[in-house]
């Protein structure tokens, strides 16, 4: 199975024609699984896990008290952190949300990925393809129900489309398939599944086609639904196995709101920090994050209540670095903590994001890891954890030994990889403690950084370490598979 999970391009991975193909040669690698030895037995006796991935959007490194956050309270998040493992190498899948989640949902990283960028050349939006395996898909054939619940934004309505939740593995979806349409908390819809659910809120539009826009009537909240919808699901489910994804889009901005009035922060109320001397979008920056620090304890407590602690995995992360959108003062909270950039960024902070797992029994409590990984292993995770392998390669490796505390057993990465399309392009590789950032893409000046004594990328060491530039450059060339849809665009 590890043959599978290393750098593979797109050329080299088996179109899976049909569905039954997949479970089929996925059901013979099952097989050679329970002969491979020691590391790959089974997780542990008794009913199969149910495992919960929360993502929040555009969520800070520095964003929570447990990874050193000092004005804003997350009292849930920390002491999920204090009952399980917290990792401090940990990367998103990319620097903006669509191409992160693809790579969550795939195990490809963006040399390889179907979804690369929020949009594709001219504007126009991709989604998931369908021979694009999905963890989801892989859960679903193990006998898993499987829900996501918040945002989704790789596939959209209407004829043709091929990568809608329902299609690539997922039994129940609500919220929002757009990620332009999730700026809004108050929108005037929602998705069930392939069905629009009004809500009550009225909407003014920037622009005529914009999915986007500014509540005039603000009635319904949409994180609040889709955190009470993501509970219904597991109390539903409490028989297991399940696998929920919740993709709460706090604490992102609504970029239209931003350009309207200058506080692009929407929440019904500012909390604990109503009194504080802040402007609003600080406040409402704090509240959002608190919030939903909130609904994650609700979640937990669920889990508690329903006596399913030791038999699920909980997973919370981000989709890449911190934004400056929502006209918040980022001097004030410092949300990508002692690293350099904020989302769109290649360096550090717009890529490194928290996570903290916690599975009572096997990981422990108030454990820290520095094992390097990104958001590409949680398919290998999942794949390994309900013993159904990929029948595709992915860039995956799985967490499980170092979930288990077993550092030793525990693959690394030759080196990680991304690349990002805005901005004229950009790409960014890490091999052991060297980090490699080229912009524009291809053509660029490469930068040079050495993050075991540069954790802020301030001393660029590309003048004096060009056996190393050479090295990383060639890493870039080799991930990198061409996609006609995927040009770089934008100064």
């Amino acid at each position: 199975m590890d043959d599978l999970n290393h750098n593979v391009s797109l050329d080299a991975r088996p179109a899976a024609t049909t569905r039954l193909r997949i479970t089929t040669v996925a059901a013979i690698l099952l097989g050679a699984v329970a002969a491979i030895g020691a590391a790959r037995t089974v997780v542990a006796e008794g009913p199969p896990p149910n495992i919960v991935l929360i993502v929040a959007d555009d969520l800070g490194y520095g964003d929570l008290g447990c990874y050193g956050q000092q004005l804003i309270e997350t009292p849930r998040l920390d002491r999920l952190a204090a009952e399980g493992l917290r990792f401090t190498q940990f990367y998103a899948g990319s620097t903006v949300c669509a191409p992160s989640r693809c790579v969550l949902m795939t195990g490809l990283h963006t040399g390889h990925a179907t979804v690369r960028g929020n949009a594709a050349a001219g504007g126009q939006r991709v989604g998931l393809r369908r021979d694009d395996v999905t963890l989801a898909e892989l859960a679903r054939d193990a006998g898993y129900a499987t829900a996501v619940c918040g945002k989704w934004g790789l596939g959209e309505a209407g004829a043709g489309s091929e990568g809608l939740p329902n299609d690539q593995g997922f039994d129940h979806f609500f919220g929002y398939l757009n990620q332009t349409h999730a700026h809004n908390y108050y929108p005037e819809f929602l998705w069930r599944n392939t069905t629009r659910v009004p809500l009550r809120n009225v909407v003014r539009k920037l622009t005529p086609r914009s999915p986007g826009g500014v509540a005039t009537t603000k009635v319904d909240y949409s994180h609040d639904l889709i955190a009470d919808d993501a509970l219904r699901f597991v109390e539903q489910h409490r028989d297991g196995p399940f696998l929920l994804y919740w993709a709460p889009t706090i604490p992102h901005a609504n970029n239209e709101a931003t350009r309207a009035t200058g506080d692009g922060q929407e929440v019904p109320d500012y909390g604990s920090y109503a009194d504080r001397s802040w402007p609003n979008p600080d406040k409402g920056q704090a509240a959002m994050i608190t919030r939903l620090d909130a609904d994650v304890g609700r979640l937990l407590d669920l889990i508690a209540r329903l006596g399913l602690d030791e038999r699920t995995l909980v997973l919370f992360t981000s989709d890449n670095g911190p934004h400056r959108e929502g006209g918040q003062n980022v001097e004030r909270f410092r949300p990508a903590g002692p690293l350099r950039g904020m989302k769109r960024d290649l360096y550090e902070g717009g890529i490194r994001v928290p996570l903290v797992a916690r599975w009572p029994g096997i990981t422990s409590a108030g454990a820290v890891t520095d094992h390097v990984s990104y958001f590409g292993d949680v398919f290998a995770t999942v794949a390994e954890i309900i013993q159904r392998p990929a029948a595709t390669a992915t860039d995956s490796v799985s967490l499980l030994p170092t979930l288990r505390g077993e550092a030793h057993q525990q693959r690394q990465h030759d080196y990680l990889y991304w690349e990002f399309y805005e901005q004229g392009g950009k790409q960014a590789v890490r091999a052991g403690n060297w980090k490699a950032v080229r912009m524009p893409m291809g053509t660029g000046r490469t930068e040079l950084y050495n993050l075991a004594d540069d954790l802020g990328e301030s001393n660029d060491l590309a003048a004096k370490r060009p056996d190393v530039v050479r090295r990383l450059e060639a890493f870039m060339d080799e991930a990198h598979a061409p996609g006609p849809l995927w040009q770089p665009s934008g100064p």
